[in-house]
């Protein structure tokens, strides 16, 4: 059975919805007296303000952007919360968020006309939680506003979001949430970095085997029945 987006907002008490009341808590601290909550990449260079990393994933520079930006944390963030579990959607979040800053940051040191730009980590989140949501449902149909997509329509619809951002705004204004939305798709197609941890402990369980095989000696008929140092030997 095809199942479609639901926009019903689910509780205030489970974590999509705690993220979407903070954005919309640091967006107002921002515009009003705490503007060194969004990401500044020259602060961040030369005042060290380190702490724009983290905060800026809760400010929106926007009266739109913090209402929608709300509204696609609580739905879409409710439901990766369903499937991935409140642990996984936190990390996800959160991670993909911060270092989409910190790549941003190391931008801004040598481009700067990046190092120069305000972001907000807002639409960085939001974008990620959209695309990792349609990645995660691929060729089965999904719904966006009313119409029959498949997860993989929506999630270019997300891409195309940033793409007329950028189009309008400027390409460096969409640095952040390109880095963002490029984790998304790693995270989802290749399970990074779980599913990568697991191909490696195999690989290395592998090589542990192929390295005791190595060390075996295989008797014939004859050797077999001899008493001496025969512990060397598999019998």
């Amino acid at each position: 059975m095809n199942r479609r987006v639901s926009f019903g907002l689910p509780p205030i008490r489970t974590v999509p919805a705690k993220l979407a009341v903070a954005l919309v808590v640091g967006s107002l601290l921002f515009a009003t007296f705490l503007p060194t909550l969004a990401l500044h990449p020259a602060d961040v260079l030369t005042r060290l303000s380190l702490w724009q990393l983290f905060t800026y994933a809760f400010v929106e520079t926007s009266p739109m952007g913090v209402i929608f930006g709300a509204l696609i944390l609580w739905s879409i963030g409710g439901s990766l919360e369903q499937t991935w579990g409140t642990r996984k959607l936190l990390t996800f979040s959160l991670g993909v968020t911060v270092i989409s800053a910190v790549l941003t940051v190391a931008v801004g040191a040598f481009v700067p006309a990046v190092a120069m730009q305000i972001f907000g980590g807002g639409t960085v989140m939001t974008s990620a939680l959209w695309v990792a949501y349609g990645l995660s449902w691929g060729t089965r149909q999904t719904g966006f506003w009313g119409m029959p997509v498949t997860g993989n329509v929506l999630a270019l619809i997300g891409v195309g979001f940033v793409v007329l951002n950028a189009a309008f705004a400027g390409p460096w204004v969409v640095i952040p949430s390109a880095f963002g939305i490029a984790m998304a798709f790693v995270f989802v197609k290749f399970n990074f970095p779980s599913g990568t941890w697991e191909q490696f402990t195999s690989w290395r369980l592998r090589r542990q085997l192929d390295k005791r095989r190595n060390h075996l000696n295989v008797v014939s008929g004859s050797k077999r029945n001899m008493p001496s140092d025969s512990d060397r030997f598999l019998h």
